[in-house]
């Protein structure tokens, strides 16, 4: 599994040329890296500033981006470009540094802008009002994803509450109908579990104002079901009935694998027990509970090796593997969280049609940044931040632990552990602000877990669409898939139960700090036990250095004492300087105090004459020593 996320999430060859093997070494691109950082803050800042503030940022970056253009050009006009090697024409690098930053600041702008849009209907508008007002309202909505179930701690059972994230259509209040189009969050019973995403449903309830820095413009505390539904989507509704029977054909196993396979074919977790589901949470497994970026790179994997085994051509393999990660989303359902899943996997699509799969830094960030442009509210999702952290963390880090490993490691054994550890890495301090513990066990339990679960994904992936046109074959892969499935729960109820599986952490900034620092000894930790002899070297470089320092320290303090034979001071008050005690005069060669027998106590002229300069230890000292 995590071998094929690996393989999905477009790894980085960065530096594995053997030196001296005369291959060319690849260094990684993170010029796309600035613009992905200035869109995300241009976008967290929409969620917060009030629109004439964003309109003011906004021009600030395109005018910066402007100047930054024109300076370039000045400093570098086109007839004016360095020549390479290779005889081919190319700009300095301070051009491209500011050609970069342009084009960073001008993708903020732009973010900048769309959040603008968004922040109006929060701030400003009869809807805005409405909000602030808490008014009861009848809305025609849209359903954008699928509900979520809000369900109390210590609760089992069906949810008897559910949260919607809905598109208005049309709003009345108070006689006046408001027709815009806003985000909203829709809070209701049970019957709200039902709605179908991309379906139009009538709403009434009271509407109150959302949390802070959310991207949402108000939430709509439903006091009915959803109203008649209309035009509702064939292909979503098609997705619903074929998740209804998936769990419904998964009725027959056990009740841990009775709950995880759909959650980790389909995305539905309504039967996952809540014992089950705790475990998992403790010991760091919970993405695979639900449709993850792991599970959308085992897919297209999959359909990527199938093409190429039929021998199709690149371009048409990308085309049938991305129709089918296409089919998939639907399947599970277009949420935010899907989506993002699935745009993690199509960096490996783009990759092969271009045929420089060696550039995952640039897809990556080239996915984040087309994410927040469309919807720049993804800049304060949690999900999101781990999406790309993980995913980053697989791209830096997993290659070079790859590559770390001896070779006598087989290379799946290593991704395995490699894949798995580098995206905790990263994620670790986002997760200890939302969860402050720490999994003692979650690389133990992901490496034991990643092996079966990549069955299980492709198994009920595949008996999705067999309980239409075969449904026997579909109950085999079914039964095959839920032993893989309850070998999952299995490890996560063991490792859960195990001694300090979860350890308190200290919340806030402090936990994320610490957890940062133990990131970083982890990892280096773990190249100092891959690279015993790089250790050595480099312990041995340390001492050459820090002897070569005190050798220098010494003969600087010597030769100033040289200098200055009295102490610095007002000229009455000045001393002579102290001569060392008799028998440990500085002697020749390296900082050794040589021995001198000029024991007369006499405190001479600086500096000494030649009869009582110490004897070189070369020279034998006559009987009597004088």
């Amino acid at each position: 599994m995590w071998d094929s996320a690996w393989q999905g999430a477009g790894t980085e060859a960065v530096g594995n040329a053997a030196p001296g093997s005369g291959a060319p070494r690849r260094r990684t691109d993170v010029r796309l890296a600035v613009p992905a950082v200035a869109v995300w803050a241009a976008s967290i800042a929409g969620l917060w500033l009030h629109p004439v503030a964003l309109a003011v940022l906004c021009c600030a970056f395109a005018g910066a981006g402007t100047l930054l253009i024109c300076r370039s050009r000045h400093l570098f006009p086109p007839g004016k470009l360095r020549c390479t090697a290779l005889g081919r024409e190319r700009p300095p690098a301070r051009r491209s540094f500011l050609s970069t930053s342009a084009a960073a600041l001008f993708l903020a702008a732009a973010a900048a802008a769309h959040s603008a849009a968004g922040a109006s209907q929060r701030f400003e508008g009869p809807l805005a009002e409405a909000v602030a007002a808490g008014k009861s309202v009848v809305a025609v909505v849209e359903v954008a994803g699928n509900p979520r179930a809000l369900t109390a701690p210590g609760q089992a059972g069906t949810p008897e509450r559910w949260s919607v994230p809905v598109w208005t259509r049309e709003i009345s209040t108070g006689g006046v109908l408001l027709r815009t189009r806003a985000q909203l969050v829709v809070t209701g019973g049970g019957d709200w579990g039902t709605a179908v995403t991309g379906q139009l449903v009538r709403a009434t309830g009271k509407l109150r104002p959302p949390e802070q820095g959310t991207r949402e413009a108000g939430i709509l505390t439903a006091s009915s079901g959803p109203g008649p539904a209309t035009g509702v989507p064939i292909l979503e509704k098609s997705a619903k009935e074929l998740r209804e029977q998936f769990v419904a054909a998964s009725s027959f196993l056990a009740p841990d694998p009775r709950g995880l396979l759909p959650g980790m074919v389909t995305g539905d977790t309504t039967a996952l027990d809540e014992g089950l589901e705790t475990a998992m949470k403790a010991v760091g497994m919970t993405h695979l509970t639900a449709v993850s970026g792991a599970n959308c790179s085992l897919v297209l994997g999959a359909l990527l090796l199938a093409c190429r085994s039929l021998r199709l051509p690149r371009l048409a393999a990308a085309a049938l593997a991305g129709a089918g990660l296409w089919l998939f989303v639907l399947l599970v359902g277009p949420d935010a969280s899907v989506l993002r899943a699935a745009l993690m996997g199509a960096v490996a699509v783009v990759s092969l049609a271009s045929g420089r799969s060696g550039r995952g830094l640039s897809f990556l960030c080239l996915a984040v940044i087309g994410l927040l442009l469309t919807d720049p509210g993804l800049g304060s999702s949690f999900g999101f931040l781990l999406s790309v952290l993980a995913t980053l963390g697989i791209i830096v880090l997993g290659r070079r632990i790859i590559d770390w490993t001896p070779g006598f490691v087989p290379r799946w054994a290593a991704a395995a552990v490699a894949v798995p550890l580098s995206a905790q890495l990263l994620c670790g301090p986002v997760i200890v602000l939302l969860q402050p513990q720490f999994s003692t066990y979650s690389l133990l339990a992901n490496v034991i877990a990643s092996p079966l679960a990549a069955p299980v994904t492709l198994l009920g992936t595949a008996a999705v669409p067999l309980m239409v046109l075969a449904p026997w074959a579909a109950t085999a892969l079914i039964a095959v898939a839920g032993t893989f499935s309850s070998g999952v729960a299995a490890t996560a109820r063991f490792t859960s139960q195990l001694p300090g599986a979860a350890l308190p952490w200290p919340e806030g900034i402090p936990g994320l700090l610490t957890m940062l620092l133990l990131s970083v000894l982890t990892y280096g930790t773990v190249w100092a036990v891959a690279r015993p002899r790089q250790v050595c070297r480099l312990v041995l470089s340390c001492h050459r250095r820090l002897v070569s320092l005190i050798e220098v320290m010494e003969t600087w303090s010597v030769l100033t004492l040289h200098r200055h034979g009295f102490r610095q001071g007002p000229r009455s008050k000045r001393k002579p300087a102290r001569r060392p005690a008799p028998g440990l005069e500085r002697g020749a060669g390296r900082g050794r105090l040589g021995y001198s027998t000029n024991l007369s106590g006499r405190n001479p002229r600086w500096p000494l004459r030649r009869s009582e300069q110490p004897v070189p230890r070369h020279q034998t000292l006559p009987p009597g020593g004088t």
